[in-house]
């Protein structure tokens, strides 16, 4: 891919052995530092590193690669909830689901910009099933989606006005997005993914934070 050749790996930078290597020592600390937490998470920590590591050979046998990504984030909320608490609390779960399809929805934008070489490549992708124009409502459907499991999340915890005022702002936020990609102009493609999204990102964490330290 074009777009990738200068990564690390296709430029040769770092050999595949060293790759490996780097791979299975940071596999080893992760289930060491999970152990170190609670047993639920050290019993865990193998299906998070499998969802992890799977993720990049997505695009080999299915279109919804994308979807794989934004689940490999989404666990991060709950893991981070079970870290904490021993436990899971069924309503987290809500925010891993918002997570998954904020990332799938961004994520699907940006490979729009790879729909030839997935085409070329025999690789999966949506914008390769569903065209360019098809791939923006999909991921318009996705961050729809994104917010209503937001909405579910502030109702179920009971959060304030703040959190509300948050979740506006990002709806706001995530339209100016899509604002930015046209079927046929994806020159401000970098900006959408990733300019937007971390504004989005922090956006909602002052807001949500701030309406639990004002309770």
């Amino acid at each position: 891919n074009p777009r990738t050749q200068t990564r690390a790996l296709p430029a040769g930078t770092l050999t595949p052995g060293f790759v490996t290597m780097f791979v299975v020592v940071s596999c080893a600390i992760f289930i060491i530092s999970a152990s170190q937490l609670n047993r639920l998470t050290l019993a865990l920590s193998p299906v998070a590193l499998a969802i992890v590591l799977l993720y990049s050979y997505t695009k080999r046998f299915t279109r919804w690669s994308h979807l794989m990504l934004g689940f490999a984030l989404g666990v991060a909320p709950t893991a981070a909830w079970i870290a904490v608490r021993a436990s899971l609390d069924p309503r987290i779960l809500l925010l891993s689901a918002a997570v998954t399809f904020w990332v799938a929805g961004f994520d699907v934008l940006y490979a729009c910009q790879d729909y030839d070489f997935d085409h070329q490549a025999g690789l999966h992708s949506v914008p390769r099933f569903f065209g360019i124009a098809g791939s923006l409502w999909l991921a318009r459907g996705f961050h729809v989606l994104m917010l209503l499991l937001l909405i579910s999340l502030i109702i179920s915890f009971g959060l304030g006005k703040l959190a509300v005022v948050g979740v506006v702002i990002v709806a706001l936020l995530l339209a100016y997005e899509h604002s930015l990609v046209k079927p046929h102009d994806l020159s401000k493609l970098d900006a959408a993914f990733f300019t937007m999204n971390g504004v989005i990102s922090v956006v909602f964490f002052c807001f949500v934070a701030g309406d639990l330290l004002l309770r």
